[in-house]
């Protein structure tokens, strides 16, 4: 193993300085950096946002003239599918020139692709995959550049907990690695601080929601969990709404996306959710890089836009200090063991690669928007 290695901080670009590559075109001594998740499919969006962040970053990178290589992106799309994470993982471990993978995006498709990046020494760093177990497998070059999902699920416990008259809380997963393991974690939980927990399944492919939403409401829970992502939640809290639900909803970062709202509209108006990532536009150590991040994409950035776009950074940094063209294990090794401050957090890792780092942030809709409401600890106490 590399020593620690102290890597410099994040200091943005001019946004005068930017649009030299767009999604690459660099000639053929580019170093390439990757990306795997859903840029197609029905979570397409929480791909989006990361992807144009990593695009921000390699832009800025190539164009302030501080690097003696050029930087392509390499996007592989595994639609946020397990059956698809093999093909698209080894597109990227099929090309020389790529140096890390920046994913996989969805905790499933890491699960397969992790063992697949290991064997090809490439490092797989990923802003997204929460799933706890990920870094108890021992994947060789997989790092969890984000908290896991049992800070997630306790902070939502921790948050139900502490709200006058709910006693009874409804935990629904969508069947996935992620929804699962996110429920669990909160389940366990709620049960340790003396809330009845009910369970429910119900898979993310389902094409009604009518008979789930009247399981909840016919259970009189005071509050519902929905562990899953925004493209099925939508449907749901529809169907929730229809059947008179009246508690606290609360999701996570899976549906933490605008298109949630395109999709259930008022039917989530005063939901909570959880991310284990900071609102860019609010944060003001990322105000200037969501206005860049706004003047190239015309959107305001979303979940996970900042934090990839800072583990693009970091991934860069790195590769200069070792001379440009490190071996995919080099790299991997040095980003393993480094420390390296983005506008977002300082992302260092443990020994099986899980983050350092531990902060959940909630969120909340509010008059047909998605409203930052700050750290856990700064509404729930601790």
């Amino acid at each position: 193993m590399l020593g620690r290695t102290v890597v410099r901080c994040a200091i943005p670009v001019a946004a005068g300085a930017l649009l030299l590559t767009g999604c690459g075109g660099g000639g053929s001594d580019a170093v390439k950096i990757a990306f795997q998740g859903p840029l197609s499919g029905d979570n397409v969006a929480l791909g989006e946002n990361m992807e144009r962040g990593i695009q921000l970053a390699i832009d800025e990178a190539n164009a302030s003239g501080d690097y003696d290589f050029e930087i392509e992106y390499f996007p592989t799309d595994d639609a946020g599918q397990e059956g698809q994470a093999n093909t698209a993982a080894q597109r990227a471990i099929d090309d020389p020139a790529v140096a890390a993978v920046i994913g996989p995006a969805f905790s499933g498709p890491a699960n397969v692709a992790g063992p697949l990046f290991g064997e090809a020494g490439l490092a797989a760093v990923s802003t997204s995959a929460t799933d706890p177990s990920l870094t108890e497998q021992g994947f060789p070059t997989f790092l969890q550049a984000v908290p896991a999902d049992s800070l997630q699920g306790a902070a939502m416990a921790e948050f139900l907990a502490a709200q006058d008259g709910v006693e009874t809380v409804m935990v629904v997963d969508n069947v996935t690695p992620y929804g699962e393991g996110l429920a669990d974690v909160a389940a366990a939980d709620l049960a340790d601080a003396g809330i009845e927990v009910l369970r429910e399944s119900v898979p993310e492919d389902t094409v009604d929601y009518g008979s789930a939403a009247r399981t909840v409401v016919n259970s009189g829970a005071d509050a519902l969990i929905y562990a899953g992502y925004y493209a099925a939640l939508g449907p749901f809290a529809t169907r929730l709404q229809e059947a008179g639900f009246d508690g606290i909803g609360v999701s996570g970062d899976g549906s933490n996306d605008p298109e949630l709202l395109n999709l259930a509209g008022g039917a989530v108006e005063g939901w909570y959710l959880t991310c284990p990532c900071t609102d860019a536009s609010e944060n003001q150590a990322t105000q200037a890089f969501a206005e860049r991040y706004e003047e190239e994409f015309g959107v305001a950035p979303g979940t996970y836009s900042a934090e990839s776009y800072d583990a693009t950074n970091m991934i860069i940094e790195t590769i200069a200090e070792l001379g440009g063209d490190p071996s995919r294990e080099e790299l991997y090794e040095a980003l393993a063991n480094a420390e390296y401050e983005g506008l977002t957090k300082t992302f260092s890792f443990t020994e099986s690669g899980a983050l350092a780092n531990e902060t959940i942030y909630f969120y909340q809709v509010e008059g047909g928007e998605i409203g930052y409401l700050g750290e856990t600890s700064e509404l729930v106490g601790g």
